[in-house]
């Protein structure tokens, strides 16, 4: 498989990846007339509250709604590929955490390294990865020109979910839909880093306080993305019980 090229601002130690035509910018502009006609949006949340000092957008979910049933899953397939890549460039994200096996050409098991993971193809990789990692729910966001954004900084963990949920985040990925506007960007602060839209780009990035970041306000036009995380298998299915 032929693999888009990488963002041109790439830094090879920040642990962010951006991988252009992840999604065809043509399903990106289809998907944002489904959003625009929807009648299931609303406010955009944060840590379970509308906060819109915080982040302004208009939001929709997208688990447990048939009619965008095709959506999801074409996002989760084209993130999932994307989780591949990642994974090759930086494999301790899949190896640190856990002390993982895969079976050898020897009939016998062995340690998964570095070396054995970016060696693997798709279809050797890929049940390795599902059974450890799992997708979040998808949320398409419109943040209104001149108006919206995220403008807190912020990091995917949080530890008010009881079922800590939130705290099992492992990965956040955005898709641009769209461009064409000034501003916009994904900044984040620890790497000074500012990653511009375009539409149908995948941004891969860590879930942890090391990647604080802000979405910045578009200016001249609305900005429209989905979004979620790659989360960790909970403890009962990775180890049973």
């Amino acid at each position: 498989m032929t693999l888009p090229a990488h963002d041109d601002d790439a830094n090879p130690d920040d642990f962010i990846e951006v991988i252009h035509d992840a999604i065809d910018p043509a399903q990106c502009r289809a998907w944002i007339e489904r959003f625009a006609a929807s009648r299931d949006t609303g406010p955009g949340r944060v840590g379970g509250g509308v906060h819109v000092e915080l982040k302004d957008s208009l939001d929709l979910t997208l688990g447990g709604r048939p009619e965008w049933r095709d959506v999801e899953a074409a996002l989760n397939q084209a993130v999932f590929r994307g989780v591949l890549r990642y994974l090759r460039r930086w494999p301790h994200a899949l190896i640190a955490p856990l002390m993982l096996e895969v079976p050898g050409a020897d009939g016998g098991r062995h340690r998964l390294t570095p070396e054995r993971l970016r060696a693997m193809d798709d279809a050797a990789l890929a049940p390795v990865v599902q059974t450890v990692l799992r997708p979040g729910a998808i949320n398409l966001q419109r943040y209104t020109a001149g108006r919206g954004g995220y403008p807190y900084w912020h990091c995917e963990l949080y530890p008010r979910d009881p079922r800590a949920e939130t705290l099992h985040r492992h990965l956040l990925w955005t898709v641009y839909l769209n461009d064409g506007f000034d501003q916009g960007e994904t900044e984040f602060l620890y790497q000074r880093r500012k990653v511009a839209p375009r539409a149908g780009s995948l941004l891969i990035a860590p879930a942890g306080f090391t990647h604080t970041h802000r979405g910045n306000r578009p200016q001249g036009s609305d900005k429209y993305i989905a979004t979620s995380w790659v989360l960790f298998q909970r403890a009962e299915t990775l180890f049973g019980g």
